[in-house]
C-alpha cells in the first residue's frame, strides 16, 4: 500500500496524497511518520497507567512532544531521524511497561501498539503498512481520530517551544497521552471523540497561554514596532521558524562578529520583543511566507537556520547554506544538535560560513509595523473602544493562520484590500504576508492591520476578544463586532481552530478549502454546532460578514 496523508491543506485534489506528498514527502518517509505516531500511541497507553500509580516520566513526556512535532507538515524530511526515533520510542515504551508491571498488573486489554516490537528498517516498513490513517475503517471515527491527533500535534509544537524556555505543564502531557491512547480504543463512539476534540481545544488554549508566558517572561512584552525589510552591507544569517530561544542564542553568538541577523517568515515577530532590540546587529526581516523560500533563500547569499517547521526541499544552489535544528531535519542538510543540559547550541559552523558570504541581495525596502499582542492592544484599549463606540471602527476581522502556495490564496489579499475602510484586521501567523504590506492606512491612528505575532499568538487575539467582551459588558463573545476568516495549512492551525471553538467562538470561515480529513458527517456536526463554513467569493463574503 502506498502512502496516505491528508493532514495539511495541500492534500492532493483535497482528498489525500497517495504517491508523494505535495510538500515533497516521499512514500517511505510518510510510512515512518505513521509508525512513529503508532509507537507514541503505545507509549501513551502505558503513560496513562503510570500516572495512575504516581509514575511520571520526564523523558517520556519530552519524547512525546518531540515525536509529534517531527511529524508536522514541512518539519522533518530526514528518514534516518525517524528510524532512530522509532527505535528510541520502543525502548522507552518497554522501560515504562516494566516499571508499571513492577507496581502491579497492567489494567485492561493491551493494544498491539503497546506490544509490537521491531528492530530493523525493513520491519518498520512492513509494520507501517497496516497502522496508518486507513487502518480505521469507519470514515467518521477515522475523521475524528485524525482531527484529535492533528490538534495534539499542534499543541505539541507550542509545548516544545515553552519547554525550551523552561516552562512546562504536566497537564498538557497528560492530555496528549490521553488523546493518543483514545485513538486505540474501538469502544469510543463518535460522540466520545467529539468530546475529546473539544477538550483538546481547552488544552490548546492552555498550551498557547503557557508559551505566551514563556516568551514574555523571557523577552518582555512585544512592543508596537517598525521593522526594516531592507538589507545592510554586512554578511548575514537568516533565521526562520518559531523558536525564540534559538533566536536569542544566535544573536548572542553573532554579537561583535560583523554579521547581521535577519528574521524570516514566522520569526518576524522576534523583532517586537524588547530583549532582542538591544542587539545592534539585529537587522530586521527578510522575505515573506515559507513557500517563497526557494527564490528568497537563493538571493540571501548567507546561511539560513531553520528552527522549526516550514522547510521545503531546498535547491542545489543554496542547499549547502541551510542548517536545521530542534525537531526540524532534512536528509543531507547539516543539523545543529541541542546543547547538553542547559548549555546553548553551538552555531559556530554557521557563523564561520557567514563570514565568507556576500551580503544579502535586496528584494524589497521600507518598513512594516507589528507587535500588537494583547498587552500592546490593551494599552490602546481606550482608543479602540472609543473608535468602536463612535462608529469609526465598524468591525474587526480575525485573519490569522497560515499562508500557502495555492493560487486560490490570493483571495485573502483581495479580501483585505476590499474590506471597507472602517474595518480592522487582527492577524497572527504567516497568513499576514498576504496583506501586511498593503497600504491600508489607519483609523484615528490605529493601523488597519494589527499583527499580534506568530501563529501561537492567536492566543493574543482571543485575549483581546475576551477583554473587549468584558469592556462592552456582553454575555456572549459572538456578540462582538468581530468576524473570523481564517486561512489554514497545517496542524498548528488545527489547534488554533479547536481553541477558538472551546472559547465559544462561532461562525468561523475556514479556507481556502475545508480540511480533507473532515468527513461529511463531521463537517455537518461542526456546521450545526459551531457554524463552521468555507469561503466563497471576496465580494459575497464581505457582504455576508458586514450584514449587507
Amino acid at each position: 500500500m502506498s502512502m496516505f496523508c491528508y493532514q495539511c491543506q495541500e492534500a492532493s485534489k483535497n482528498s489525500a496524497c497517495t504517491i508523494k506528498g505535495i510538500c515533497g514527502k516521499q512514500n517511505d518517509l510518510a510510512k515512518l511518520q505513521d509508525l512513529l505516531i503508532y509507537v507514541l500511541k503505545g507509549i501513551s497507553f502505558y503513560a496513562l497507567q503510570g500516572r495512575q500509580r504516581g509514575i511520571e516520566n520526564e523523558r517520556i513526556n519530552r519524547f512525546t512532544f518531540e515525536g509529534l512535532f517531527m511529524t508536522i507538515t514541512n518539519t522533518n524530511f530526514n528518514k534516518d531521524r525517524f528510524i532512530d526515533q522509532i527505535k528510541e520510542g520502543l525502548v522507552l515504551r518497554e522501560e515504562l511497561r516494566r516499571k508499571i508491571a513492577g507496581s502491579g498488573d497492567i489494567e485492561g486489554d493491551i493494544p498491539e501498539a503497546a506490544s509490537w516490537w521491531g528492530e530493523t528498517e525493513a520491519e518498520f516498513m512492513d509494520k507501517s503498512v497496516g497502522v496508518g490513517i486507513l487502518a480505521t475503517e469507519n470514515e467518521d471515527i477515522r475523521s475524528l481520530r485524525e482531527l484529535l491527533i492533528y490538534g495534539i500535534k499542534g499543541m505539541a509544537a507550542y509545548t516544545e517551544h515553552a519547554y525550551n524556555l523552561g516552562y512546562e505543564d504536566n497537564n498538557l502531557y497528560q492530555f496528549m497521552h490521553k488523546g493518543l491512547a483514545a485513538t486505540l480504543d474501538d469502544n469510543l463512539a463518535s460522540d466520545d471523540l467529539v468530546g475529546l476534540v473539544l477538550e483538546c481545544g481547552k488544552y490548546g488554549v492552555d498550551a498557547m497561554a503557557l508559551l505566551d508566558q514563556a516568551n514574555t517572561s523571557s523577552y518582555g512584552q512585544p512592543e508596537i514596532s517598525r521593522v526594516n525589510i531592507g538589507v545592510r552591507n554586512n554578511p548575514g544569517i537568516l533565521i526562520s521558524g518559531h523558536d525564540l530561544r534559538d533566536m536569542e542564542e544566535l544573536l548572542l553568538q553573532t554579537e561583535g562578529t560583523g554579521i547581521d541577523v535577519y528574521t524570516h517568515c514566522e520569526m518576524l515577530p522576534a523583532n517586537y520583543y524588547p530583549a532582542f532590540k538591544k542587539y545592534a546587529h539585529f537587522a530586521g526581516n527578510y522575505g515573506n511566507a515559507w513557500w517563497q523560500q526557494n527564490e528568497e533563500f537563493e538571493k540571501f547569499n548567507g546561511p539560513i537556520l531553520m528552527t522549526t517547521n516550514c522547510i521545503i526541499p531546498p535547491r542545489e544552489s543554496y542547499r549547502d547554506r541551510v542548517y536545521t535544528t530542534g525537531s526540524t531535519g532534512y536528509e543531507g542538510i547539516k543539523h545543529i544538535a541541542d546543547g547538553k543540559g542547559l548549555e546553548p547550541k553551538d552555531f559556530s559552523i554557521i557563523i564561520e560560513q557567514a563570514k565568507k558570504c556576500l551580503p544579502p541581495e535586496a528584494i524589497e525596502q521600507g518598513e512594516i509595523i507589528g507587535g500588537f499582542a494583547h498587552a500592546a492592544v490593551m494599552s490602546l484599549a481606550d482608543k479602540v473602544v472609543e473608535a468602536v463606540k463612535s462608529g469609526a471602527i465598524k468591525r474587526f476581522f480575525v485573519m490569522a493562520g497560515c499562508d500557502g502556495r495555492m493560487k486560490s490564496r490570493s483571495y485573502y489579499t483581495e479580501f483585505a484590500r476590499q474590506l471597507p475602510p472602517d474595518t480592522v484586521i487582527l492577524t497572527a501567523g504567516c497568513a499576514k504576508y498576504r496583506y501586511n504590506k498593503l497600504a491600508l492606512g489607519d483609523i484615528d491612528g490605529i493601523p488597519r492591520v494589527l499583527d499580534a505575532g506568530q501563529c501561537n499568538d492567536s492566543y493574543s487575539l482571543a485575549v483581546i476578544a475576551l477583554k473587549l467582551k468584558e469592556v462592552f459588558e456582553l454575555k456572549d463573545i459572538n456578540d462582538l463586532p468581530i468576524s473570523y476568516n481564517i486561512s489554514w495549512y497545517e496542524q498548528k492551525a488545527v489547534i488554533v481552530l479547536l481553541a477558538l471553538l472551546y472559547l465559544g467562538v462561532k461562525n468561523i470561515h475556514l479556507g481556502p478549502t475545508l480540511p480533507a480529513f473532515l468527513s461529511p458527517n463531521v463537517i455537518d456536526v461542526l456546521v450545526k454546532n459551531f457554524g463552521i463554513a468555507g469561503i466563497s467569493s471576496v465580494e459575497e463574503d464581505i457582504a455576508l460578514f458586514m450584514g449587507e
